[in-house]
């Protein structure tokens, strides 16, 4: 009994000491580590989040893997990309002409795969392919995603499992296939880019909330089993967004008199904070920090009261208009295709 209650004032301890440390980091900036020569595996890479983050990891010499399935989109980022590492080694060439430096050994590359990640054949038949051409995997980005843009009893079937094959069991494919080495190694970062609707939803979404919800379990779950396993080299981070201006939910809006307090992302701003948070090893990043609010608020309030809330904000159906305009848009395309 002396033992369990010693132990149990030991864990107080560790909790209130990593409260600190956590509140620590909101003012002092830790130092971000360098990604330069390892390689870099990007899911969704020709959207525009996908985009940045590859442009980001380049300006930081990564090796990158762009996964996507649109493969003109994928070849104009990639390009994108080599034009950074152009750039780059121009401007260390100069450097090391003047005696300022040697050009580093090592120069990274890019490399693009036409994937379909809700397919987990194909998943593992590239992953296959990336080890064999480019190597190990060290980063592995799962951002991904689509949405069907439907209400409930409307969205066929087929998109509905569209939606969670792709923004949810995809994580499962290309983690069972990069994992593995990670962990023989003790070394490898995981993201999964989520959204705030992963952490509480609202109305007209319902596929789009179910798989973000289910990415975030299960990016938990795989977080508890790797400290369980004590691979102390291997990191989890959470990106949980606010709506991104993307135009992905292109018409989505809260309350007017609300909204210049809490407008949509800018997509380089998401990713900027994403990528300070990935280079420090932090667990998890809500954009804006108001996220990390109301996910608190509603794990402790009454669910009427967070109904009430929502009306106030504008958020209860805040859906509604993107909803309409995927739905007038469908009609018009179906229209004119004489349908």
């Amino acid at each position: 009994m002396i033992n369990i209650v010693a132990e149990f004032f030991v864990v107080i301890l560790k909790v209130l000491w990593a409260i600190v440390m956590a509140g620590l980091k909101w003012f002092i900036r830790p130092k971000e580590k360098s990604v330069a020569g390892q390689v870099c595996l990007i899911t969704g890479a020709g959207g525009e989040l996908g985009r940045l983050f590859a442009q980001d990891f380049a300006r930081r010499r990564a090796t990158l893997v762009l996964w996507d399935i649109n493969s003109k989109s994928n070849e104009e980022v990639a390009e994108m990309v080599r034009q950074i590492y152009r750039e780059q080694d121009n401007h260390m060439t100069k450097e090391a002409v003047g005696g300022v430096e040697e050009v580093p050994p090592f120069q990274p590359q890019v490399y693009t795969y036409v994937v379909d990640v809700g397919k987990r054949e194909n998943v593992y038949a590239t992953a296959e392919r990336v080890r064999r051409e480019v190597g190990e995997v060290d980063l592995l980005i799962n951002n991904a995603g689509v949405v069907s843009g439907h209400h409930l009893l409307e969205c066929p079937d087929e998109l509905i499992e569209r939606t969670m094959v792709v923004n949810c069991h995809a994580h499962f494919w290309t983690t069972k296939a990069f994992l593995p080495k990670m962990l023989e190694m003790n070394h490898g970062h995981i993201v999964t880019v989520a959204s705030s609707l992963g952490l509480f939803s609202t109305a007209g979404v319902e596929d789009y909330c179910a798989s973000k919800f289910g990415a975030i379990g299960f990016h938990e779950s795989l977080s508890h089993e790797i400290k369980a396993s004590e691979k102390d080299g291997i990191k989890m981070t959470l990106v949980c967004p606010y709506l991104v201006d993307t135009g992905m939910f292109r018409g989505c809006r809260i309350r007017k008199e609300i909204e210049p307090f809490i407008p949509p992302l800018r997509p380089e701003f998401c990713v900027k904070q994403a990528m300070r948070a990935i280079l420090t090893d932090q667990p998890m990043i809500c954009t804006p920090r108001i996220v990390y609010m109301v996910n608190f608020m509603k794990s402790i309030l009454p669910f009427e009261a967070i109904v009430c809330m929502y009306r106030f904000l504008g958020a209860d159906k805040c859906m509604y208009p993107f909803l309409a305009q995927r739905k007038e848009a469908m009609n018009n395309n179906e229209a004119k295709n004489g349908i």
